[in-house]
């Protein structure tokens, strides 16, 4: 029994751990500690309502209307796309940190977070999809004992990545260091951006 939760926690592990632009915003909020709870609990549940659909089959879906997963990439290609040039723009002013901590409030905050968490087509692919089909090889207690640990996976991931960029924000949140954090953010939400782009052609 325990095998199978260590089984679906290291499934969801492997994917969670792989999803750069949802763990960049998360990292970025807890070094800033502006709202870095409420977006990793946003985060968390838009997880757990994947990995729940997964393994409850809704793959199907997805298999039967590939189109959706096209305007997912179309949706994240511009939000990515948006999202770096904002942190490309952060990295060129001398303010930093300061300033971007301050220019979104609450709101605006958590629909980012569900955007990064939900705009990205290998989100589907991986939590609902992969990981769905890995669960639809157990049945009854087993598949549950599966789900379990891959939820669990979830939530301490975003809890272990909200205290850790937390214990490193004395040293990131510097104006000078976070200017480079930005440039880094920049460059992976392009990255993913232009992935998602060159994996249509």
């Amino acid at each position: 029994m325990g095998f199978l939760v260590l089984q679906g926690y290291g499934s969801a592990m492997a994917l969670i751990m792989a999803i750069g632009a949802q763990n960049a915003f998360v990292l970025g909020k807890g070094v800033q500690r502006h709202y870095h709870w409420p977006v990793a609990a946003i985060c968390i549940l838009c997880d757990l309502a994947l990995i729940s659909a997964g393994m409850l089959g809704a793959g199907f879906v997805f298999e039967q209307w590939p189109w959706l997963l096209d305007a997912f990439r179309v949706g994240g290609v511009i939000f990515l796309s948006v999202y770096g040039f904002k942190a490309f723009q952060s990295f060129l002013s001398p303010i930093g940190l300061e300033a971007n901590t301050k220019r979104a409030g609450l709101r605006v905050t958590l629909l980012t977070a569900l955007a990064v968490s939900l705009l990205n087509p290998h989100v589907y692919l991986d939590t609902v999809i992969l990981l769905g089909s890995l669960g639809s090889q157990h049945f009854g207690q087993a598949k549950v004992l599966f789900w379990i640990g891959a939820m669990l996976a979830s939530l301490s991931w975003f809890i272990f990545l909200t205290l850790a960029a937390r214990k490193l924000s004395p040293w990131l949140e510097k104006p000078h260091v976070w200017r480079w954090v930005d440039f880094l953010v920049a460059l992976m939400m392009w990255s993913i951006a232009l992935w998602l782009v060159l994996e249509k052609i």
